[in-house]
């Protein structure tokens, strides 16, 4: 069951769970903000909760709704797409063949089958992006395996709508956005020297920055790039 508070002009839907430990979040693109609680949590207690997290609140629905967003595809002619930070104009051809996407020169010439509709043309795109991401993160995780002393599991590729990345160091395993096939190359070169300090240290803590000063000093940078580039246009429910 989903009650709501109200900080201000500010509402925040509230959730109980069997859980342990209360869990806020800020979700994009307008900043639409979440509580889930313990069942034995009272309304008061996550009422003063959400009061001591109120500048942060704001602070994250200031970020989201000055995020630039993607325009909507149609997946035509001419069309703009972005592959390792480099854009690509979409050229279309109708074929009695298996689809296909190729790189050629400032063109990316997607080939379907007669009569392939919008959404089809979609998720061959997706799968192509995803199949990039496959292909470049096994070299980063030689180079930077050893440097780190860690060993991932498994990784995985998916898309994702409000992280670049996670890591669960208890599996051993992370996860990637397929979205970072259309940002610069250095970008996903971070996202997984990030997941990868996650296995020595889980939280963003003052070591986990220690960490990443020594490894890649110049990650912060990265970051913010990686943040000003515009983000996917997504549909959501909360």
């Amino acid at each position: 069951m989903v009650s709501q508070i109200k900080l201000g002009d500010i509402a925040v839907d509230v959730v109980l769970k069997d859980i342990k430990n209360v869990h806020l979040s800020v979700y994009p693109p307008t900043g639409h903000v979440r509580i889930s609680a313990p069942k034995r949590m009272s309304i008061d207690t996550i009422r003063v909760f959400a009061i001591s997290k109120l500048d942060w609140i704001k602070q994250q629905q200031t970020k989201l709704r000055e995020q630039e967003r993607e325009t909507p595809r149609d997946y035509v002619d001419r069309e703009s797409h972005y592959v390792w930070g480099k854009r690509y104009l979409l050229t279309v051809s109708e074929s009695d063949e298996p689809p296909s996407i190729e790189l050629k020169h400032s063109r990316m010439l997607l080939r379907v089958r007669p009569g392939t509709d919008e959404l089809k043309r979609q998720a061959l795109l997706e799968a192509w992006y995803r199949e990039q991401i496959k292909t470049a993160v096994p070299p980063l995780l030689t180079l930077w395996q050893p440097l780190l002393g860690v060993r991932v599991e498994r990784f995985f590729v998916q898309r994702m709508k409000t992280k670049w990345g996670s890591c669960n160091h208890k599996a051993r395993t992370i996860r990637l956005n397929t979205e970072l096939a259309k940002k610069p190359a250095e970008c996903l070169e971070y996202i997984v020297v990030h997941e990868l300090v996650h296995l020595l240290e889980p939280t963003h803590n003052a070591r986990f920055v220690a960490l990443m000063d020594r490894l890649m000093p110049k990650w912060q940078f990265h970051r913010q790039v990686l943040n000003r580039l515009p983000v996917r246009r997504e549909k959501w429910s909360y």
